[in-house]
Order: structure tokens, then sequence, then C-alpha cells
């Protein structure tokens, strides 16, 4: 990876509120992680680099791995996952009417959040029709990709 781009990464993790990012490509792995906002302490984000893995090396996991985060217990019915990491929103203005709550009909294709990545609000859609019985993140909450939003049945 070029110094350019990861320069270029740097400065993304340090002006959004992501806390960490990891990236993996053919020539290495790089994770930027934000150090802890203490006072006397800087901000900046912090880089590890690390080769990436041999195909014929296999063995125990690498100790700088990231952890799995907790899994929650399993839900009924459809489950809608976040499409990318970002900062979760109901509604799409402060003090608005959620777009999507529970008991509350949607269709296939209407937007039912929002996330915003980047200083860019994106709409998410539900990918099944039928009745929101749980909204499973809170507002204004730090969302990961693939992480369970609402349940649908």
């Amino acid at each position: 990876m070029d110094l350019r781009k990861l320069k270029t990464l740097i400065d993304l993790v340090s002006e959004s509120n992501i806390s960490e990012l990891e990236i993996t490509e053919a020539d290495g792995k790089v994770r930027i992680v934000k150090a802890d906002a203490r006072p006397m302490a800087s901000a900046a984000p912090v880089v590890l680099h690390a080769p990436a893995p041999t195909a014929a090396a296999p063995g125990p996991a690498v100790a700088g791995a990231a952890v799995a985060a907790p899994v929650a217990p399993a839900e009924t019915g459809h489950i809608v996952k976040s499409p990318m990491v970002g900062t979760f929103y109901r509604a799409s203005s402060p003090g608005a009417k959620p777009l999507a709550e529970v008991g509350q009909a949607v269709k296939e294709g209407e937007s039912i959040c929002i996330i915003e990545a980047m200083k860019i609000m994106n709409e998410i859609e539900a990918d099944k029709s039928g009745t929101v019985t749980k909204v499973l993140v809170e507002n204004g909450q730090a969302v990961e990709f693939g992480q369970p939003l609402f349940v649908i049945e």
C-alpha cells in the first residue's frame, strides 16, 4: 500500500467518528485505531501494519487479530443488517418521526433508517416486506458492517 493512500485513510479516520479501520489487500493488511481521547493525550490514529498471511502457512490465529463482537441471542423473523459502518439514525432529521417503528408495516424497498458514513447520509431500505417487531440499535449509535438493525416478521 502506498504512503499517499495510507495518509488518506489516516485522515479519514481522524476526521470521522470511526474508532477503528482494517483493510486487507494482496500486499498486506493495515489496521488504523484511533487512540483514546484522554486529557493531555493525543487523539491521533495509531497504524499497525502486518504482512499478508501466506496460504502455505496454516497455524494459530495472529495475536493481533480482531476479536469478534459478542453475539446477540438469535432473533426470530427476518433480520435487516447494516450494509456499512457508520452512525445509525431512526429519523431523517433530529426531532422528526422515525422512519420505522415497532408494529409498523414496511414494504420491501421502503426506507427504514439512515446510516451516516463519512458525512454522507445513506437511506437503508427494508429488504423484505412485513411488520417491524424489534429495533435492535439505539438512535445515534455506531454500527458495524453486518450488525443487526431490525427484525421484520
